[in-house]
């Protein structure tokens, strides 16, 4: 017999149901041959020695997916070793990095921090309180993703022409970027046992303590996973700086490989991004910590109370309705402006092929990015230990580097040993895993560590080989997770630039690079249509995410 239903919580329930099925006919069987019942043996078939489980297969996958992902670190040092130390020394060390590094950390510590205040009170607002039209302000909290980057930055720019600097940097970042926090923080509230703060409030903590020392440590991991995401994305930004002039290494590697097309310069900035990047993922592992997040009981969690605002509810709402004007209002009213200038005329055939193109793109690219995660993301939470960490590594390190980088890898790798694979959609879509690792890696490890590990040892007890019990326990409860990560993975395709520039076959044109293109040419009519569609075709992926985030609530 196997595990059916339509639903996981069928599939765990038959599973406990055969547990104790089980164990009774054991117990009969005993009791009428005249033996006595040993309890040991019992435990040890619900609880199967760790070794059983599929560990060396997993690492197996997940070393092929991380050699892969360091083809750009070793194109750098290929680099690096040909040009010697003394070139390396001349250019790494000189006053322009330390300026790019300055600006690189400043704009961490203050975006990062911002969007975190930002995120957690807007999760809180929506998914604890009373506050009016929460479902509307929770969909709305995370439609910015549906923006691109560049096109929030325009928008700004057209608005205010003197915005410049790292101010500007730091606001458009947190308006852009806010929801990859604002998610995992909602669906962490959502999932939240509230029985937890009961006995904090019961202990005699006010509601403000209870917040803080019962409620805001279980956020911790998908506070983390978020901040992560964030900084990665600020590292490799170039479209939304390169529009406020505030130079960062991504703006100044591009703008070198502008200017020589194999500079070893550029070449240099990107191993100190790198260096950035495995600091970042050094700190997210100490912030992170090994706690447990799983809940494992009887019955199950009891539906939270709503908290009441009272006479704080008109401020409450304030701050939804003026994200959503910040976020959407301006970049929806600029390029609204640039179709009536347009009119008709602007809407050409070639808006609707670059629009079946980047949806065939995002789709494949996003599954793929997503399969290509599973095993690192099964690892870190199951086996964590010194190698699952440097394999994770090895997957996050790559979404610090500008699309340009692992571009020119490829193609240097292509044209030197595989020409044939130059300017193929294998090569763009290999290059399209590389960069959105991470986010396929947060949904699927936050997902996973709240599938209990018995309920897989308990699947292998009942006869089931290691492979089994985690394709039909962990990852169907895991399955919301994978889902929102295809999502997030196909809407960074769907507003990739740089790596789709110089990876694309000929005669294929993305949503993006067009925009981008004809922006450049200080065409901005023609390019609205351009930025309008890649708004509509990210709208639904939005709506997937916030739908899977409810479903993983069980809501």
């Amino acid at each position: 017999m196997t595990i059916s239903g339509n639903r996981p919580s069928k599939a765990v329930a038959f599973l406990f149901q055969r547990v104790k099925a089980s164990a009774l006919l054991q117990d009969n069987r005993l009791l009428a041959s005249g033996n006595q019942a040993p309890v040991a043996p019992r435990a040890t078939r619900m609880v199967l020695p760790r070794g059983r489980m599929p560990h060396a297969s997993v690492i197996l996958l997940a070393t092929v997916v991380a050699i892969f992902s360091l083809v750009p670190l070793g194109f750098i040092g290929w680099v690096t070793y040909d040009v010697g130390w003394e070139t390396v020394k001349a250019l790494v060390f000189r006053p322009r990095v330390g300026e790019l590094l300055v600006n690189t950390v400043l704009l961490e510590s203050i975006t990062i921090p911002l969007s975190i205040v930002l995120a957690v009170t807007l999760a809180w607002l929506t998914e604890r309180t009373d506050i009016p039209f929460a479902r509307l302000w929770a969909w709305l909290a995370i439609a910015p993703l549906a923006v691109p980057a560049f096109v929030h930055s325009y928008a700004w720019v057209s608005l205010v022409p003197g915005m410049r600097g790292l101010q500007s940097g730091v606001f458009v970042s947190v308006i852009a970027y806010y929801p990859f926090l604002y998610l995992p923080v909602a669906a962490a509230l959502r999932r939240l046992d509230p029985a937890i703060e009961d006995a904090a409030a019961s202990l005699g903590l006010n509601p403000w303590r209870v917040f803080f020392r019962a409620v805001l440590p279980q956020l911790r991991l998908a506070i983390c996973g978020g901040s992560l995401l964030i900084a990665l994305h600020l590292l490799s930004e170039y479209g939304l700086f390169v529009m406020i002039r505030f130079d960062t290494f991504a703006t100044a590697i591009v703008d070198q490989f502008q200017s020589s097309y194999n500079s070893p310069a550029s070449n240099m900035l990107g191993g100190v991004l790198v260096a950035c990047c495995l600091f970042l993922l050094g700190f997210e592992v100490l912030m992170r910590g090994n706690e447990r997040y799983a809940r494992v009981g009887s019955g199950s969690p009891r539906p939270t109370d709503r908290r009441r605002l009272g006479w704080f509810v008109v401020p409450a709402v304030l701050l939804p309705v003026i994200l959503a004007v910040l976020t959407l209002g301006v970049p929806l009213v600029t390029l609204g402006r640039w179709l009536y200038l347009g009119g008709i005329d602007i809407w050409r055939i070639e808006v609707g092929n670059a629009f079946l193109q980047t949806i065939v793109l995002a789709i494949v690219g996003g599954v793929l990015a997503t399969i290509a995660a599973a095993p690192m993301a099964w690892l870190s939470v199951r086996a964590p230990g010194r190698l699952q960490r440097v394999l994770e590594a090895c997957h996050y390190y790559v979404g610090s580097l500008p699309g340009v980088v692992v571009a020119l890898a490829l193609v240097t790798i292509t044209v030197r040993l595989v020409l044939p694979l130059y300017q193929t959609f294998a090569t763009l879509l290999v290059a399209y895993v590389m960069l959105f690792l991470p986010r396929a890696m947060v949904g699927l490890r936050a997902s996973i560590a709240q599938a209990p590990v018995e309920l897989e040892r308990a699947a292998m007890g009942l006869g089931r080989t290691p492979g089994q019990a985690v394709r039909q326990i962990t990852m169907r409860l895991a399955a919301p997770g994978a889902a929102a990560s295809v999502a997030l993975a196909a809407l960074g395709i769907t507003n990739e630039l740089t790596a789709t520039l110089m990876l694309s076959p000929n005669g294929v044109d993305t949503l993006a690079t067009k925009f981008w293109s004809l922006t450049s040419e200080i065409d901005y009519v023609s390019a609205a249509p351009y930025a309008f569609m890649m708004v509509v075709l990210s709208l639904p992926l939005t709506l997937m995410l916030y739908t899977q985030s409810k479903r993983t609530a069980g809501q």
